[in-house]
């Protein structure tokens, strides 16, 4: 008889949609702290467990029975200077705690993500700061029916404890700034619509762009990822026109700089021919050629509020689920009023 292959990373959403039961039901169902319950619908559970070989957690069903101060950080990919940055801060702020933070990539993508969070959890790790969240996303419903402590950091999908920025107003704030160096014309460079922090930037921009009476701003938003490569690639079509605009805000920094290569590309002069604004303010952004206008985002503080956010679960006094920490725009050399038309 050949051997029958025990699926990887079997969940607990693998076993519910088996017994055709509910996620929380599952979870209720293995918890051995629960008395076993013998209903037809526990059976199935019990069933599909075993079909599938899941074992359940050790962390998610002892939370409260172990502590190793050790908080597992996901990140899309730790090449992102943006990411890098924020889990050092997260490592400063478990160290001040007597912790340690381990870090763990998903190059953003959602399976990844689960196989990465499982590793982490079987590290027994105290709980996760995920900032790979998506809007609407099923692994971090997952992560609540199991009671499974986390926070998103800088990404939100509105219902998971969460420490973010408040990127609607830092997406105002950039796009204000251009308008009040004289610009209308200003297209976005609009980042992923699965990313609570792009669309929350977007929304500052149009608000901005509203604000100023310029409401038509369809033709003016261009989605992209937020790699440098993909600022690059969306810039060259838009700047190589005759309709280009006299200016970029781009929802982070790696793709200004990608739109900045674009326009160097072209033929254009920074900040004459076009203005761009980013935003993080990562270490670069100020020792560019010509410095890049951009948005801080205090990524101490969000750190920190991450970590106290993962600590009151830990304790069963659960805080804000959304935690925001205001933006700064920086003025640069990247951004000048328009030049007169001819």
């Amino acid at each position: 008889m050949a051997e029958r292959t025990v699926p990887r990373n079997v969940t607990i959403r693998d076993v519910a949609r088996v017994a055709g039961v509910s996620i929380s039901t599952v979870s209720r169902v293995l918890d051995d702290r629960h008395p076993p319950s013998t209903s037809p619908s526990a059976e199935r559970v019990r069933a599909a467990a075993a079909q599938l070989g899941y074992q359940r957690d050790a962390f998610a069903s002892g939370l409260r029975r172990q502590h190793t101060g050790t908080v597992g950080v996901l990140v899309p990919r730790l090449s992102d200077t943006v990411m890098a940055v924020f889990f050092e801060e997260v490592a400063r702020a478990c160290a001040r705690r007597s912790g340690f933070a381990m870090v763990a990539t998903t190059e953003d993508d959602p399976e990844a993500e689960q196989a990465a969070a499982e590793t982490l959890l079987r590290q027994r790790v105290d709980g996760l700061i995920l900032t790979t969240a998506r809007l609407e996303d099923p692994f971090t419903a997952e992560l609540r029916a199991r009671q499974v402590p986390h926070v998103l950091a800088l990404r939100t999908d509105h219902v998971s404890p969460s420490a973010t920025g408040d990127d609607e107003l830092g997406g105002y704030l950039a796009t204000r700034h251009l308008l009040d160096l004289g610009h209308r014309d200003i297209a976005l460079v609009a980042g992923p619509s699965y990313a609570s922090t792009a669309v929350a930037r977007q929304a500052g921009y149009r608000r901005a762009m509203a604000e100023a009476g310029i409401a038509d701003v369809e033709h003016l938003v261009h989605e992209s990822t937020f790699g440098m490569d993909s600022g690059e690639i969306v810039a060259r079509p838009l700047l190589g026109g005759p309709d280009r605009p006299t200016a970029v805000f781009a929802v982070n920094d790696n793709t200004a700089i990608g739109v900045l290569a674009a326009a160097q590309a072209a033929g254009l002069s920074v900040p004459r021919d076009l203005s761009v604004v980013g935003y993080n303010d990562i270490p670069v952004s100020a020792r560019l050629p010509v410095p890049l206008t951009t948005v801080r985002v205090p990524f101490d503080r969000i750190a920190a509020h991450a970590v106290e956010l993962l600590v009151q679960q830990r304790t069963g006094t659960l805080g804000e689920t959304l935690t925001v920490a205001p933006p700064t725009l920086i003025p640069r050399r990247s951004t000048a009023r328009p030049a007169p038309s001819p």
